[in-house]
């Protein structure tokens, strides 16, 4: 019988590539949606059950897990992919917006691990993937929550890691960099249009944007297909391995902070990520 694997958010970006990418290579998914109506051409395939779930809403995650196991007999492995993020000044976000950062990509991922383990133990079996971020391992200006919610994330998965080897499942944390096919940003940049503006801190976003610019220039982001070749890698190569680092336009980021002093880290992003302010 061919595995299953049950997908959040995949009405585009990583979470769409990663549900073609699992039927591509005849894995049953279950693809899941706030929208379902959002399935496109995921819908017109076979082994693909596209249905309703929404992190925010208990119910809806319990009744598409039983639609999955309903429609192939049980769900081998969890991807949970659903996120946005907030791209803004700290002291401009209002409260009900950070509560969101962290309600979805948090708390919701939570409360759809915690929902899927009875089913996982029940065989003593099971692979979690959790999609962190860059942003998970290291911190860049104007993101702040966005990284809190990716730190958290990440040290949740850590955890969790041990607990739940001692029931048959395993757990990874696969961390994309910047991906040009997406529409990620969409939320983000119609979030950071809601707040109001503290003129304070004008010449530092001005310098951030300048930063980032810096950093995506002459810089080909890998795709969500590639990001999604890493996701299928983790599920399926049998390994109690933690963490990916799918792009590699991270990976010195990536080896700053994890192979370098903390001193040496921290000179190193200053260098590279603080904006350049007026005297």
């Amino acid at each position: 019988m061919p595995n299953t694997v049950l997908i959040t958010g995949c009405s585009s970006g990583f979470g769409e590539a990663t549900a073609h990418h699992f039927a591509d290579r005849g894995w049953n998914v279950v693809a899941t949606m706030r929208k379902p109506e959002a399935g496109g051409a995921l819908a017109t395939r076979d082994r693909v059950l596209v249905t309703g779930l929404d992190v925010e809403d208990p119910s809806s995650i319990d009744a598409a897990i039983a639609a999955g196991i309903g429609r192939f007999g049980r769900i081998d492995v969890l991807v949970n992919n659903a996120g946005f993020g907030l791209f803004g000044i700290f002291e401009q976000t209002p409260r009900a917006q950070i509560a969101q950062q962290f309600a979805v990509n948090l708390f919701g991922l939570m409360d759809v691990t915690r929902a899927i383990l009875p089913h996982f133990r029940a065989h003593r079996s099971g692979v979690i993937i959790n999609v962190s971020s860059g942003a998970g391992v290291f911190a860049l200006p104007m993101i702040s929550l966005y990284v809190a919610s990716k730190f958290a994330l990440e040290g949740f998965s850590e955890s969790l890691s041990y607990e739940l080897a001692s029931v048959g499942v395993a757990v990874k944390v696969v961390e994309p960099g910047g991906v040009t096919s997406t529409r990620f940003g969409e939320r983000s940049a119609a979030e950071a249009g809601e707040v109001e503006r503290i003129a304070d801190y004008d010449a530092f976003i001005a310098g951030a944007e300048a930063v980032f610019a810096g950093l995506r220039k002459g810089r080909a982001g890998a795709t969500s297909e590639e990001v999604a070749e890493v996701i299928f890698a983790a599920a399926t190569d049998g390994t109690d391995r933690l963490r990916y680092v799918a792009t590699k336009d991270i990976e010195p980021l990536v080896r700053a902070r994890r192979e370098t002093s903390e001193d040496a880290y921290m000179a190193f992003m200053r260098a590279r990520v603080a904006p350049k302010l007026p005297a």
